[in-house]
């Protein structure tokens, strides 16, 4: 039986492993592009409001998605085919470099978003089936350090074919190496485990899980669905920020994509640290989102150089609790059976809160920088209310 228990383990963290290498592939390609997306639009005439709502209609349409996917996930117990569909969509980034109008940039980064909304709840079902072998905060983070690679070299590669070749579009270009490469990976993952789930069964704490549900699954679930709702609502996301940076001349152009890079270097180193936190403290680690997503708000729109440069700090910290932390709680009060259906409708609202925020960002900062402080000290307060709710509701 330890025999058996053994190579399990051995077998989720290979899986784990492969999955991170994809990811990292697939940031390059997209977190790269993510990068310029609020440049590369302005450069093809689009204005602040119209950045926050194509970024943010983009995470909201794609967001949406997840819950048919994960309602199809559930009732066919295959995760892989999903997967593999939505990481070949990546293809839209490297056809942005044919793209001379800002709108059909505008629908390439919603098909991007719409692939990453239709591969995201497999991902995260494999993962939080093939995790609880080694601990689901550890399984998510250690996936995450790995993501992370592919989100610092993305950026790192426009930022040098921005300052070298003064072209965004050769740089979506090069985009076509690790599109194709992510498919080939995410293909060869699937012939290492088609049937992820039962992993998970043979975990000898899968019943626990289950049980922490049968007290109050609906109602803690709502609570956490409303914290994060109200949480990520206050939270910028890069284009808008991006868009800032260059108009307000706080950084430099070329600046602009090494900081995210920067970002994302931030969100994979702590992502082990902040899984590993999870694992020790439980619900009790979600309590510093809100306050850092206020925080990192106030120093990226201070105007001052030395602040952008530690939101940013701070930003891909959030980044990595929302991809270690936020998604290990999923795995953790919900049943195998619904762990699709779960992480549709959690991906869905975090997608609708982003796409609420960024529009709203976009509005406010045509308006006054002062209404943004008031606004996300508001949503994040919000959240708290909510957060406190919910580790309640799980006692």
């Amino acid at each position: 039986m330890m025999k058996f228990d053994d190579e399990d383990k051995k077998m989720a963290i290979s899986v784990i492993l492969l999955l991170g290498l994809v990811s990292a592939l697939g940031d390059i390609t997209y977190e790269g592009a993510r990068s310029v997306y609020g440049p590369y639009l302005k450069l093809l005439g689009a204005n602040a409001l119209i950045v926050g709502i194509v970024t943010g209609t983009g995470e909201f349409l794609a967001s949406a998605a997840r819950i048919p996917v994960g309602f199809i996930i559930d009732r066919t117990s295959k995760p892989w085919f999903l997967t593999i569909l939505g990481y070949g969509m990546l293809a839209s980034v490297p056809l942005l470099a044919i793209t001379g109008k800002w709108q059909i940039a505008a629908l390439l980064i919603i098909l991007e978003r719409t692939g990453k909304a239709i591969r995201s709840p497999g991902k995260d079902t494999i993962l939080s089936h093939v995790s609880k072998k080694i601990g689901t905060g550890l399984g998510f983070g250690l996936h995450e350090l790995l993501d992370q690679i592919g989100g610092i070299i993305g950026p790192l590669i426009f930022t040098f074919v921005i300052s070298f070749a003064g072209s965004y579009k050769k740089g979506f270009i090069l985009m076509w190496i690790p599109a194709i490469l992510t498919v080939i990976f995410v293909i060869y993952a699937r012939s290492k485990v088609t049937n992820p789930a039962e992993l998970e069964k043979n975990t000898k704490n899968a019943s626990k899980n289950v049980d922490l549900l049968n007290k109050n699954f609906s109602r803690q679930y709502l609570y956490y669905m409303l914290f994060i709702f109200f949480a990520m609502l206050g939270f910028a996301n890069y284009p808008i920020i991006s868009y800032y940076f260059l108009v307000q001349k706080v950084l430099n152009e070329d600046i602009i994509p090494l900081l995210y890079a920067l970002a994302m270097a931030v969100d994979g180193i702590s992502a082990v640290f902040i899984g590993k936190f999870y694992d020790k403290k439980g619900f009790l680690s979600l309590a510093v989102l809100p306050i850092s997503i206020f925080l990192m708000t106030f120093m990226a729109f201070s105007n001052m150089p030395v602040l952008a440069i530690v939101s940013m700090l701070i930003w891909g910290f959030i980044t990595s609790i929302q991809e270690t932390t936020m998604r290990s709680v999923i795995a953790d009060i919900t049943y195998i059976s619904e762990r699709g259906k779960a992480f549709g409708v959690f991906s869905a609202v975090t997608g609708f809160s982003m796409f609420l925020g960024s529009t709203i960002f976009g509005y406010l900062y045509a308006h006054s920088i002062n209404f943004i402080f008031l606004y996300s000290i508001i949503a994040e307060m919000i959240a708290l209310f909510w957060y406190v709710l919910f580790v309640r509701s799980s006692r």
